[in-house]
């Protein structure tokens, strides 16, 4: 007797049915799994963003310094700070356990978005394979350029206690962000301030890898994940924004205290 078995046809067709349900299903993976990488990083963010807040405990209201910083045609900074190197060239996480916030929460995971996959790089601009243990930085708000540079000082302002968080507020003052791996230099995230005069520039950029969007915490301790109505794409280090951009900027721009008043 001949065995009986599927024929060409039904064969082709399985196939077909198998191949159709894959392209259904394939997509909402990829959401769920970029949904799950948001929601990690929010909690990375959220407990920093806790660890910055037993600081002014502990510190009678002080903000924790911010000194770590990279200049372009600016003095550099290099005293105490909450995470002091680099992360585009640190290859271990000597800087992140020295920083004044580590001892608040002893985990370096935290430091680090997981899905940012960028690499460290050796001195002479050479991407290495080691992931880079860092991806956020904070903003030149909370008391970042402290006392190093009496011209930065003066115009680009910051809050020194928590109890001074007004303009923005502490529900709109930016603490924490998910930082575009390119401008990713130094632990501090800046952008031009009122005496600036109206200047659009990206001094750095805020990251674009959560669904065209980056994660921020805020003075009063929440975090929240924001879309960009454009693309954040690096070209240069310090580069203008296009009028397209211009929304997602001023939105930006307005968590960062903009003058000495």
């Amino acid at each position: 007797m001949r065995e009986k078995g599927f024929t060409l046809i039904e064969l082709l067709v399985v196939i077909a049915i198998i191949a159709i349900l894959a392209a259904l299903l394939l997509p909402a993976l990829a959401r769920a799994k970029a949904n799950a990488l948001n929601a990690a990083c929010l909690n990375n963010l959220k407990q920093l963003e806790t660890s910055w807040h037993l600081y002014t405990v502990d510190y009678n209201d002080l903000v924790v310094p911010n000194n770590s910083v990279y200049g372009v045609g600016v003095p550099n900074a290099t005293g105490a700070s909450w995470c002091p190197g680099s992360a585009r060239y640190d290859t271990t996480t000597t800087n992140i356990q020295n920083g004044l916030l580590f001892e608040y929460n002893r985990s370096v995971g935290i430091y680090h978005c997981p899905a940012d996959l960028s690499t460290i790089e050796d001195q002479a601009g050479n991407k290495l394979p080691q992931l880079r243990n860092r991806s956020y930085n904070m903003s030149q708000s909370v008391n970042g350029y402290p006392e190093f540079d009496q011209f930065l000082l003066t115009h680009i302002p910051c809050f020194k206690r928590s109890a001074q968080v007004q303009g923005p507020g502490p529900s709109q003052c930016l603490v924490f962000i998910d930082e575009n791996e390119d401008t990713l230099l130094d632990a501090q995230f800046g952008m031009p301030t009122d005496y600036y005069d109206g200047t659009t520039m990206w001094w750095d950029m805020p990251s674009n890898r959560h669904s065209q969007g980056a994660n921020l915490s805020f003075s009063d301790g929440h975090v929240e994940h924001w879309r960009w109505q454009v693309p954040k794409l690096f070209q240069v280090l310090v580069q203008p924004v296009p009028p397209a951009e211009l929304p997602d900027y001023q939105r930006l721009r307005a968590s960062v205290k903009q003058n000495m008043n």
